[in-house]
């Protein structure tokens, strides 16, 4: 996928977002929050066990008999985590999602790589436990296949995915499993400095139309049950749909994330331009 058409395009384009005051990584271009050697003070936080005393703020001690831990700005890059969501329910539609998904990996990965971070990359498919890789993964990705029955939810419940701490997590999925939107964005955004979440539809599942009765198979668990498809059906599934969202979006913004779906036959060069940059994952290169 590192040569796919719309990606190389895309990379022409568009660099990655970065906050230039988030705490993540090692010692590098951009500047963070985190506890540095740099002069410039930038502010306060109560102290946590493993803090280095030498920061301890003693007259904001003896003033609010707290204990403060004063924070000063440092030059980091970026350390950013992919995660996939590798589960069977990515393939519908054609495998319209599972390409998409694979593209914007791709074109993520690459421009981490371009904005001085070392990205590191989380299939989250059938094997447990997840394990990180690093740029050798975009060599691979093509090959890798969508056949979990595990949710992202699983994963995060049987803690295997090895996450590091103040990270930029951006993470890829249709959300289609049973979950409780608040738990799922704050296991996801455990110890991270920012969340990015890309749901992935098919246009069906964005906009389904009535097909009359069918009997419907769980790509990932296999059960059947045969249902009429009318006008009364899609509008349940549609405004369950839009809660699911409206609720994944509140808890992300919540925690100054972002949540923003995407169709995927619209095409990446266009979601790229529209969706992506109004979440504030991607901007444009040339301003």
């Amino acid at each position: 996928m590192r040569k796919d058409p719309e990606v190389q395009q895309a990379l022409g384009l568009y660099r990655l977002a970065i906050p230039k005051t988030l705490p993540v990584g090692r010692s590098g271009d951009l500047l963070g929050r985190g506890v540095g050697n740099s002069l410039e003070f930038q502010e306060y936080r109560e102290y946590q066990m493993g803090d280095d005393l030498r920061h301890l703020d003693w007259a904001a001690y003896a003033r609010s008999d707290t204990l403060l831990v004063r924070l000063f700005r440092e030059e980091i890059t970026p350390r950013i985590e992919i995660l996939i969501d590798a589960s069977k329910s990515m393939l519908t539609n054609g495998g319209i999602k599972a390409k998409l998904a694979r593209q914007l990996t791709s074109l993520i990965g690459q421009l981490s790589g371009r904005a001085g971070g070392q990205p590191k990359f989380f299939w989250a498919g059938q094997t447990l436990p997840v394990v990180p890789m690093g740029n050798e993964f975009l060599d691979k990705l093509e090959s890798l296949p969508f056949n979990s029955q595990l949710s992202l939810l699983d994963h995060l419940e049987q803690s295997s995915i090895p996450f590091k701490p103040q990270s930029i997590r951006i993470v890829i999925s249709d959300f289609l499993f049973p979950h409780d939107p608040g738990i799922l964005v704050k296991r996801l955004k455990s110890n991270a400095s920012m969340l990015h979440m890309i749901q992935v539809l098919s246009p069906f599942e964005a906009k389904p139309e009535p097909i009359g009765g069918r009997r419907l198979q769980d790509v990932e668990t296999g059960q059947e049950v045969d249902l009429l498809i009318n006008r009364q059906v899609i509008q349940e599934y549609l405004l369950r749909l839009k809660r699911l969202q409206d609720e994944l979006t509140a808890h992300a913004r919540r925690i100054h994330g972002s949540f923003q779906p995407v169709i995927a036959d619209h095409g990446l060069l266009k979601l790229c331009r529209e969706e992506l940059t109004q979440s504030g994952l991607l901007e444009f290169a040339f301003k």
